[in-house]
């Protein structure tokens, strides 16, 4: 692709439209100013390079202005001194330079609006590739405070999992100290338990003693 292709489309393209597009914006932003820069070194060697044809013209013409004003002097000098056919040759040499000259001339313009026109390519890139690179200062400003942010909810994930843990650590002692307690009080009611069985033994041996009285009294 030619670089004046290469500018109309980067010039055409519609930034924030792409970006929105692409998966990866900071890589995707990249990219296109580094396109930009190449397409923009290529555009200002351009544009030297015209500039340098334009000087060289601009040489060649004032050597033409030079050798017009020559040919019309010995053209003056040759009629004064009655030569008439050395006066219109160097007439005729006069035309074919002051020819020469005019053809210089035109071109020199016509590479002085390339030139022209070049520089204000370049200038629109350069407005572009600025704007781009204040785009691409936001966006990494924008993925720092991403990963900030992202390391912050990081280290209150872990506060919080680490209270959580904490909480369960104090739930478990407590069961613990409930426990402890319990079987401390175990002993107790199991002998309770064994006097109520002896009282309740009693109170059946002496209802048996009773039966047995009234069973020898029928």
């Amino acid at each position: 692709m030619g670089v004046f292709s290469r500018f109309m489309d980067i010039v055409n393209a519609n930034i924030n439209a792409l970006l929105d597009k692409a998966e990866d914006p900071e890589k995707m932003i990249k990219l296109m100013m580094q396109e930009m820069e190449d397409t923009l070194i290529e555009l200002k060697s351009s544009c030297a390079a015209k500039m340098a044809s334009k000087a060289k013209l601009d040489r060649n013409r004032s050597e033409l202005e030079s050798l017009v004003s020559r040919w019309m002097s010995r053209a003056e000098i040759a009629l004064a001194k009655g030569r008439e056919d050395l006066a219109r040759e160097a007439l005729v040499e006069k035309r074919r330079a002051q020819d020469d000259l005019s053809r210089m001339e035109e071109e020199s313009a016509r590479y002085a609006d390339m030139i022209g026109k070049s520089k204000e390519d370049i200038g629109r890139l350069e407005d572009k590739l600025q704007s781009l690179r204040q785009k691409h200062q936001v966006i990494v400003e924008r993925a720092a405070r991403a990963r900030e942010e992202q390391a912050a909810n990081d280290t209150i994930r872990k506060a919080s999992d680490a209270a959580a843990f904490s909480r369960f650590d104090h739930m478990e002692q407590q069961v613990d100290r409930m426990e402890a307690s319990a079987s401390m009080g175990r002993p107790r009611a199991d002998l309770d338990s064994k006097f109520a069985d002896l009282e309740e033994l009693d109170d059946i041996e002496a209802e048996l003693e009773q039966l047995r009285k009234q069973a020898k009294k029928s």
